[in-house]
């Protein structure tokens, strides 16, 4: 029997020492280079620092005022100071995604910003004119190589489905990116609508294309009280995206209350907080009263869960170990793959 206990004390103790190594060779790509994902620390896994017309700080500045890079990196600035490492930013080319605005941010704050390639709308208008591996090969390209031109590089791959599912324009990019994260290894975050389950349609492509869903992200998911739901995704080996914070509509504490119930269910190691903010926000696919709004609910900016939500779970019982794994480890784990 003692033989037996320590065959497998060693066995986890070997497993344990492998995934050490492995996280000490595992680079990820920033906006600054490539960073030890052991040097990410607190991460928030899914922010917007500039949702925008794509070009429009270049071609019409005026429109977005002198000021809207001090404003940035003023809220980088002090989410840096108030113990935040590390934010994805989940804005694709066609959200605005602007790499130079994003590395003279993370330069100016000093928090490490990682950027996605992918697309988020529904890009109808060019499917039968440009193929799913046209698409993933665009989406490779700027992992390895770089975007623009430059050697800044994407570290994460992004689609989206919103309320009416996955749209044959949808399906085209949600298996691109599945072909891409192939290729390299780049893990996968998906926005999602959790009220209607568009994660279940979602799912079912990927497995089509042959992806870990232990490589993906699930986000948005606190816009649903579908407990029975969320347990589905956890059980199909995805991570969640405990976000959006505040939300548009609803109560905050009830989005906290999800986050202890399943924490409670044994599902800690799968939870990824963020707030899912815009801090710069000139784009016609949402609606400037709906972040006025958000923004009146939210007078903490990228530190709500610092100041509210982490506050609320402790109260609620939460151990300190369990946090940090929220906030540091389970983002650390996610994007490694391990």
């Amino acid at each position: 029997m003692h033989i037996f206990l320590l065959l497998e004390l060693w066995i986890n103790i070997t497993k344990n020492n492998r995934a050490a190594s492995l996280r000490s060779m595992t680079n990820i790509n920033t906006v600054l280079g490539p960073l030890d994902t052991n040097q990410l620390g607190v991460t928030l896994m899914h922010e917007h620092i500039m949702c925008a017309l794509p070009g429009i700080n270049r071609d019409y500045p005026e429109i977005l005022g002198d000021k809207y890079l001090d404003i940035i990196v003023t809220e980088l600035s002090n989410t840096k100071k108030g113990g935040t490492d590390t934010i994805i930013d989940a804005t694709t080319f066609d959200l605005g995604r602007d790499v130079y605005l994003l590395t003279e941010a993370s330069r100016r704050s000093g928090v490490n910003i990682i950027t996605c390639t992918g697309w988020y709308s529904d890009p109808l208008f060019l499917t039968g004119i440009v193929t799913i591996d046209q698409f993933a090969r665009l989406f490779i390209r700027e992992i390895r190589e770089g975007i623009n031109g430059t050697n800044i590089k994407a570290g994460i791959l992004k689609a989206a489905a919103n309320s009416d599912g996955m749209k044959p324009g949808r399906e085209v990019i949600l298996r691109a990116v599945a072909r891409a994260h192939l290729q390299t290894g780049a893990p996968i975050l998906l926005h999602s609508s959790a009220p209607e389950q568009i994660g279940r349609q979602q799912i079912v492509v990927l497995r089509e294309e042959g992806v870990n869903l232990n490589r993906v992200k699930i986000d948005h998911c606190l816009d649903t009280d579908d407990q029975e739901y969320l347990i589905w995704l956890l059980e199909q080996g995805c991570f969640v995206g405990m976000d959006p914070f505040p939300g548009v509509s609803g109560n905050p504490e009830k989005r906290i209350r999800m986050i202890k119930d399943l924490i409670d269910c044994g599902w800690k190691h799968r939870l990824l907080l963020s707030q899912d903010r815009i801090i710069v926000l000139a784009h016609t696919h949402i609606p400037f009263e709906v972040k006025l709004e958000v923004d009146r609910k939210n007078p903490y900016g990228l530190l709500y869960i610092k100041e509210v939500v982490i506050p609320k779970l402790k109260e609620m019982g939460i151990e300190e170990k369990v946090i940090k794994m929220l906030c540091i480890d389970n983002p650390r784990d996610f994007l490694t793959g391990i």
